[in-house]
């Protein structure tokens, strides 16, 4: 018996052995390519490592700074997270997030297909109206909406059929122009088109576009720009915060834009106008080479609308070593406005002048600006950069005190000069035009000085419109050589009257010749008849 068992592992032993070996040849065989029937295309594999495996990663053949990204998501570890849905049901999401998103394909781009070792059917092909393209032998393939990759695998797909492996690597030869849409606190709103070529291969970003529509207003929510995006059929929100760009250098809240994208400028709950110097310089701020309209009530000389020209600011441009001079445009300011308006009547109020600002949606936001601390304590933020369409309102004061109307009456933004009249016995009676704060004294030797052989030097007039529209007359004691004096030499208004009488010899001399006119005229008239 045991002879027997012996003998028996003694021939099952090479049978195994030889079996093994049957079945390995036969996995062999099976796993290298069959030669295709009928239609089916053959690919041979290669034993070289260079060549693509079935498994191996694509590189897709893009024009410089085309490259796609990950897909949109949050980055707790750079400080990115999204913002609460409105409601459990809402589809869109909203994320701090700067990342690029993958290019999508749509109707207008031409697109290059490399079917590997199956040359006559790679080539160049162009995405149709209708999101498609058309490929030999399989027909036409929706690609609309799809990535570079992922067209790459609706292509195997639809090429399985007929080639064993196929592997076809995708590039982008030629984006279509992408059409931007941009709303809210800009200038010109709208939706701009944007080529990409070879010379600008680059996406636009958030502050390329916001520039390439005017710039934003004054009252632009710069932290919370929203960029809307489809992204695989749902709407996805990005947050751009572009003051963190301005103050930090974050480039990565420049977001760069897509096809189709959407950007919102919402408008600022509060408005800081310590900020606004910093938005005005910068590349996508407020436009400041261009003529604005304003209105402008309230107590000033000239209320209505008024159009506030930008002023030229010329600097050094060491560029190259060289002194040339370069102009700056400087935006319109509420002094501006009030200078052109001829200034603030003496009784206005300036403490609380309000500039009403219209929104995008148009509601009103109001400004409330304190002037009287630009005059005392030169507090700049208070002179308000101005935008279109703006309405500044200067109250009316309850009283001033004489050291207040004095300062007002000498601030930069106030009248250049103010008509002051001299009438009487001077040399050049007559409107005068002089200086804000000008004394007593100065207007009447503006007006010629005294007439010397007829006017009382001792003595005048001054008359003046009070702010509540009552007349003001009172007799000065003048003394030429005093200085500025509220008795002897006070400081004119705008339209006072100085009256500069006649002497005590000239009146009586004048008041002889009237009564002894009518006889000369009689005597004259005897001589003639005899």
């Amino acid at each position: 018996m045991k002879i027997k068992s012996v003998l028996y592992q003694l021939f099952l032993e090479p049978v195994n052995k030889y079996s093994a070996i049957a079945l390995s040849l036969l996995l062999a065989i099976s796993a290298t390519p069959a030669i295709a029937q009928d239609n089916t295309l053959e690919l041979q594999d290669s034993d070289s490592s260079d060549s693509p495996t079935e498994n191996s990663e694509i590189n897709y053949r893009e024009l410089p700074e085309l490259k796609d990204s990950e897909s949109p998501q949050s980055d707790p570890a750079q400080g990115i997270a999204p913002l609460p849905a409105e409601s459990a049901d809402s589809t869109e999401s909203i994320n701090f997030a700067t990342q690029e998103t993958d290019y999508t394909l749509g109707a207008g781009d031409q697109i290059k297909l490399d079917i590997f070792q199956v040359e006559e059917y790679s080539g160049e092909y162009p995405v149709l109206v209708d999101g498609t393209i058309s490929l030999p032998l399989v027909g036409r393939v929706d690609v609309r909406g799809l990535s570079l990759k992922e067209t790459s695998d609706v292509v195997s797909q639809e090429y399985s059929t007929y080639l064993k492996r196929p592997i076809i690597t995708v590039g982008l030869v030629a984006p279509r122009p992408l059409k931007i849409g941009v709303s809210g606190e800009v200038d010109n709103p709208g939706t701009y088109e944007v080529p990409i070529t070879a010379e600008n291969p680059q996406f636009p970003s958030v502050t390329g576009i916001i520039r390439q529509a005017g710039g934003i207003t004054t009252i632009a929510d710069v932290r919370n720009v929203r960029v809307k995006r489809e992204v695989k059929g749902k709407e996805v929100v990005y947050n751009a915060n572009l003051w963190q760009l301005l103050t930090e250098g974050k480039v990565r809240q420049d977001i760069s834009l897509r096809d189709g994208d959407n950007i919102f400028v919402p408008t600022t709950d509060e408005i800081n106008t310590s900020e606004l110097n910093r938005l005005a310089e910068a590349s996508f701020g407020l436009q400041t080479d261009k003529p604005i309209q304003v209105a402008i009530v309230g107590e000033v000389f000239r209320p209505g609308s008024h159009f506030i020209q930008p002023e030229l600011l010329s600097r050094n441009n060491d560029n190259n070593g060289t002194n040339a001079q370069r102009q700056e445009s400087i935006p319109p300011r509420l002094t501006q406005a009030i200078n052109v308006a001829n200034g603030i009547k003496p009784l206005a109020d300036v403490r609380n002048v309000e500039v009403r600002r219209t929104t995008w949606d148009d509601e009103e936001k109001v400004i409330a600006v304190n002037l009287w601390e630009l005059i005392q304590a030169g507090d700049t933020k208070q002179d308000v950069i101005l935008q279109e369409g703006d309405k500044i309102v200067v109250p009316k004061a309850d009283a001033l005190s004489k050291e207040e109307v004095d300062a007002l009456a000498t601030a930069s933004f106030n009248r250049e000069t103010i008509t002051v009249n001299v009438v009487g016995e001077v040399n050049s009676p007559g409107a005068q035009e002089v200086q804000p704060g000008t004394p007593l004294n100065q207007a009447i030797l503006a007006a010629g000085g005294f007439d010397n052989q007829r006017a009382n030097s001792n003595k005048v007039e001054l008359v003046s419109l009070k702010p509540d529209g009552t007349v003001d007359k009172r007799q000065i004691e003048v003394d030429l050589a005093s200085g500025i004096d509220d008795v002897t030499n006070p400081t004119l208004n705008h339209n006072d009257v100085v009256v500069v009488g006649r002497s005590g010899t000239t009146a009586a001399t004048d008041t002889a010749g009237q009564v002894f006119s009518p006889l000369g005229g009689f005597l004259g008239l005897l001589n003639l008849i005899f």
